[in-house]
């Protein structure tokens, strides 16, 4: 089984230590938010967060089967201070509930739906879920005060060709902007693939060897960067206690690790022989999959922070306009009430992921009646301009009542 594997034998590099005593100060007796709870990232997040004794830890995802095992797990360690919540980000009235109840001072916002070929075939649910999702608890967080939010993102974010990765792109757009204006401390952190997290090559490779073969490779070129789950996210914590407000973090990543290479060494490790014992099959790239993922935008500038596998990616282009960004992304999801046609759904994130928002509103919306859209972008407008310049708008303007004092 992979658990026979060493995370060290596979990445070549030893795990990174964080500061311990400053992400202790930065989560001790607060209460805690942790989005997709159930997740690879997110239950790692549970597991660490935990350590630093916090007030309360809400675990919160739609998966009820994998927030119950969670709860299995980790109740045995401090279970007063963790509260199962079962709901979908997406839900904006459940969400708003969640915060009316709790009022989480720290978030971690980890869910999402992050199968690259699955979301090609449904561009609906990336924007649902991955776009306004993380759109509606980012502003509830603006709303109710929270001292910081994290958006979990990823290298798929830079340069995407995958709505999973256009997605996330606006994701970090969309926290940059509102972290402009907002007394809220906004953060992005970025990194590639984590070894065994689900629907990930290591297990999906180690199945197969465990079965006989093959082991299914999609292109011998193919490369991804890789880091195990617990150094992920301990260096998700640490990135957070240097956040300011608007950064987006990059977690260092090491080399691009081969596929093919990957399969070799994987089926090596088993005492077992390429060809011999174990096949490798080509299966192909598939849809919305680069060869080669990037980290980092060639306008973003690597800074170093206080620890050296942390960078800070500066990028002194203009942000995007806050009400624009909003006003797109409204409007697309009203289109998706208007038609069932995925192709234009999918234009549509391409077009906001690249800000190229007179093109998303010249191409996508000819012929439809999107009245409803304007009036609640005109009714966000009519708010900002009362609330005074440079104050960011509610993304639920209507919901106004709901900010906390």
């Amino acid at each position: 089984t992979l658990v026979d594997v060493k995370v060290e034998d596979i990445l070549g590099r030893d795990s990174t230590e964080i500061d311990v005593e400053s992400c202790g100060r930065f989560l001790s007796d607060k209460v805690v938010l942790v989005t997709g709870a159930a997740g690879s990232i997110g239950s790692e997040l549970c597991r660490q967060i935990l350590e630093f004794g916090p007030r309360l830890l809400l675990a919160l995802d739609n998966n009820e089967t994998g927030l119950y095992e969670l709860n299995l797990e980790l109740e045995s360690d401090d279970s007063q201070s963790l509260r199962l919540v079962l709901a979908d980000v997406a839900d904006l009235h459940k969400m708003k509930w969640v915060f009316q109840q709790y009022k989480p001072q720290v978030i971690f916002h980890a869910a999402a739906y992050k199968h690259v070929p699955m979301l090609e075939d449904c561009p609906d649910q990336a924007l649902r879920v991955n776009v306004m999702g993380t759109m509606i608890v980012s502003d509830l967080a603006h709303r109710y005060g929270t001292q910081s939010f994290v958006l979990i993102s990823t290298d798929k974010a830079v340069n995407p060709t995958s709505l999973m990765g256009a997605s996330k792109r606006i994701g970090e757009l969309w926290i940059r902007s509102l972290a402009k204006s907002s007394d809220t401390t906004f953060t992005a952190v970025r990194f590639g693939n984590v070894v065994g997290s689900r629907g990930s090559v290591l297990p999906t490779f180690a199945r197969q060897i465990e079965l006989g073969g093959p082991v299914s490779v999609t292109h011998p070129d193919m490369t991804r960067f890789f880091m195990s789950i617990p150094e992920a996210v301990s260096l998700v914590l640490q990135a957070t206690t240097f956040s300011r407000g608007g950064e987006v973090f990059m977690l260092e990543m090491g080399e691009e690790i081969s596929i093919l290479d990957l399969a070799h060494r994987m089926i090596r490790l088993k005492g077992l022989r390429v060809h011999k014992d174990i096949e490798i099959k080509f299966t192909g790239v598939r849809p919305g999959e680069k060869l080669h993922e990037e980290l980092v935008y060639l306008d973003e500038e690597e800074q170093e922070t206080p620890h050296p596998s942390i960078y800070q990616l500066c990028n002194h282009d203009e942000l995007a306009d806050d009400q624009l960004l909003l006003g797109t992304v409204l409007t697309l999801n009203h289109i998706v009430r208007l038609t069932d046609q995925q192709q234009i759904i999918q234009e549509g994130i391409f077009h906001i992921a690249s800000c190229e928002f007179d093109a998303f509103l010249e191409k996508v919306t000819k012929g439809m009646d999107l009245t409803p859209a304007q009036r609640q972008l005109d009714k966000g407008v009519r708010i900002r301009q009362e609330m005074g310049k440079g104050r960011t708008p509610s993304l639920f303007p209507e919901s106004q009542s709901l900010a906390v004092s």
